[in-house]
């Protein structure tokens, strides 16, 4: 049938379709429309001075993004999508903020560029005098797991997907190495989006037994991958909250099964990293103490001994938690964007202080981080291009969000320094991690786990509990 086309030559409105003209799109609008009704909903109104229709469309109160009949905006807004929904039970406010006051004022952003030339020749004899002694040079330990080993040689996988899928074998066989991939317990996926890295770590478990997977992502998300692992043996469950708000000792699946856990994560930008450290490392086990009921008594098959100090951890191992161990096994947490960091919520603030640092050396330290790829303009011209992929560096600037500040600032140092500071900057960012993990208990250590060519953000923040002291 041919299509019916106007005078103009524009093709007619669909039958059953909105007659409204959307100019922007030289069309009429396709959308359904009910039953003896000219327009949709969202150009009801549009339409509705002109053509003097009694029913009036406003934009949702609790969403401007969409429109709601006037005399039916009581009944929209108790089902409305955006309405406040009830908080889970697990959800506690700022339980994980580690805020030194009540009220804390926001975020002050530190220009670099408005530092004077004495101001900056200051701030980086502070940060060289910090970092003195400190081991800048990271061991590599880039390694890759054989589940991944079919999707890595799959010719459909382009570029982009061959990028995340190396940094994820790195990452499963990291766990592997530290002997965190086992039965009985938990992965913790911050910043989970998809759950991709989830994904391919159940696919790595190969035959344990009793593993969950807790997947937070504090925003909704559109083709995840949770619904693959239906017809297996491992659990995934999905906790949408803000990090800071999530008392991880409160989860019901954890509440019930009191297993340890395994905090994991790709690329855990900025601040959301020392919000994780926190919610393993204090809410978490104060949840497990302040209990009144003693948790069962979970023991190792054949009566083997956990030798977790030591990296040992027996694949089919659990912790007894009657025993005061950690209920936390290790982590293993690919770091980023550093100039996202806050110090309100940062969980280095001792280690800072003790170098004789505040917050505002904290604050020009966390700007100056972004110099760490401030060559990327030369890459991005085509300098280097046997070691760097145009496309795949583009495509980094968008997901790890660098700030323009660190290409356009000249002042008085060369590229080459500002790249060398700016690793610095980070380099002291996460030493104040590290700090922070050992007066938890845990041997904390940070190390190269992918190639900078597949990825900038190419340092992995790993830990687990030290041995016990006989």
């Amino acid at each position: 049938m041919a299509t019916e086309r106007t005078a103009d030559g524009i093709q007619a409105p669909l039958p059953g379709r909105c007659g409204y003209f959307v100019e922007k799109k030289k069309r009429y609008c396709k959308m359904i429309v009910a039953k003896g009704k000219r327009l949709c909903g969202e150009h009801a109104n549009a339409a509705s001075d002109s053509e003097g229709d009694k029913q009036r469309r406003i934009p949702c109160p609790l969403d401007p993004k969409h429109t709601v009949d006037e005399d039916k905006l009581e009944r929209h807004l108790k089902k409305c999508n955006s309405r406040e929904k009830p908080k889970p039970v697990y959800y506690v406010k700022d339980i994980n903020g580690g805020y030194e006051d009540a009220i804390e004022t926001p975020r002050q952003q530190v220009s670099i560029c408005a530092l004077s030339k004495q101001e900056l020749e200051t701030m980086v004899t502070k940060l060289l005098k910090a970092t003195d002694g400190l081991n800048s040079k990271l061991t590599d330990q880039t390694l890759t797991h054989k589940a991944l080993q079919e999707a890595l040689n799959d010719p459909k996988n382009g570029d982009f997907a061959f990028k995340h899928l190396k940094q994820q074998a790195s990452l499963a066989g990291n766990l592997e190495r530290m002997g965190l991939l086992g039965s009985n317990r938990c992965f913790v996926e911050f910043g989970a989006g998809r759950g991709k890295l989830s994904h391919w770590i159940d696919l790595a478990l190969r035959d344990a037994e009793n593993t969950y997977f807790l997947l937070v992502e504090r925003a909704t998300t559109r083709f995840k991958v949770d619904g693959k692992h239906k017809n297996r043996g491992s659990v995934f469950e999905r906790l949408q909250v803000d990090i800071k708000d999530l008392s991880l000792g409160q989860v019901p699946l954890l509440v019930r099964k009191r297993l340890p856990v395994v905090g994991i994560g790709k690329h855990l930008c900025g601040v959301a990293t020392d919000l994780a450290l926190r919610c393993l490392m204090e809410s978490y086990k104060t949840n497990l103490e302040d209990t009144g009921k003693e948790p069962p008594e979970k023991r190792l098959k054949g009566d083997e001994m956990c030798t977790l100090g030591d990296h040992k951890c027996l694949s089919n191992c659990t912790v007894d938690i009657t025993e005061k161990r950690s209920p936390v096994l290790g982590l293993a947490i690919a770091l980023c964007c550093h100039h996202r960091c806050e110090w309100r919520h940062y969980v280095g603030k001792e280690f800072f202080f003790s170098h004789g640092l505040d917050a505002e050396d904290f604050r020009i330290f966390q700007r100056m981080s972004s110099w760490a790829t401030c060559g990327m303009k030369r890459h991005l011209s085509g300098i280097g291009e046997a070691e760097f992929d145009k496309t795949n560096q583009k495509e980094q600037l968008e997901e790890h969000d660098f700030e323009e500040e660190s290409f356009t600032y000249e002042g008085t140092l060369t590229v080459e320094e500002r790249e060398h500071l700016g690793h610095l900057c980070k380099r002291l960012i996460d030493q104040g991690r590290i700090y922070y993990l050992k007066q938890q208990g845990f041997d904390s250590v940070l190390q190269y786990y992918i190639s900078p060519s597949i990825s900038l953000e190419n340092v992995l923040l790993t830990a687990v509990p030290l041995p016990k002291i006989q």
